[in-house]
């Protein structure tokens, strides 16, 4: 059974600095159709600012969660800050310096991570947030940690289920944030929250791939 070393968070977590650093502009484009534009820069100044602190330094993954998410909770603006703040944190917590990051517990450390998401918001799936592309990639993990899938099949399926995920809200009127006083006409155009979600939960996976061990 595949598993990942806890110590091997490095690349994992400067792969999701790097997808967030490549997709500043995407980002700031799909959140200037309904909102006000800034999305990407406040994620590329959140995660640009944690592979500074992080330097050449080595980093256990749930350290690394913590330490990312603490950034992005004191150092960005908007709602964003502590939104990924409580997810990365709860993850990092949720791990309590285990040795290895079997699927398990990665899925229940992204379950955390959901968990604690819902407790200071009121958005749940199907409002046009980031929470639609979470909760299928929660529930994804969860269905393969059961079936006892394959670790790295496992992450390819998170991967598909936040894909389509993000793509679902689309077709979805936003209930939350600055979208949603455009009702109806924030519909046909992706949520930038549930887009970055994505960006970031595929990176953390193709990371995670690359230092898996058996």
């Amino acid at each position: 059974m595949s598993v990942m070393k806890n110590a091997d968070g490095r690349p994992v977590l400067l792969a999701m600095v790097k997808a967030i650093q490549d997709n500043k502009q995407y980002l700031g484009d799909v959140d200037g159709l309904i909102g006000d534009g800034d999305h990407g820069m406040n994620m590329n100044k959140g995660f640009s600012l944690y592979g500074e602190q992080l330097g050449d330094g080595e980093t256990t993954f749930s350290d690394g969660l913590f330490d990312l998410g603490s950034v992005l909770l004191n150092k960005i603006g908007g709602s964003m800050g502590p939104i990924y703040g409580t997810i990365l944190m709860d993850m990092s917590d949720k791990a309590d310096d285990a040795e290895e990051i079997t699927l398990p517990l990665f899925s229940e450390m992204l379950a955390a991570g959901l968990e604690g998401l819902c407790g200071i918001v009121d958005a749940r799936v199907g409002d046009k947030t980031l929470v639609d592309t979470l909760s299928p990639a929660c529930d994804s993990l969860r269905a393969d940690a059961e079936a006892g899938t394959d670790f790295s099949l496992a992450l390819d399926h998170m991967k598909a289920a936040a894909e389509a995920g993000k793509e679902s809200t689309k077709d979805l009127v936003a209930k939350y944030g600055r979208a949603a006083r455009l009702g109806e006409r924030s519909r046909g155009v992706l949520d930038a929250g549930a887009t970055s979600c994505c960006l970031i939960l595929q990176a953390m996976a193709d990371g995670m791939q690359g230092v898996l061990r058996n």
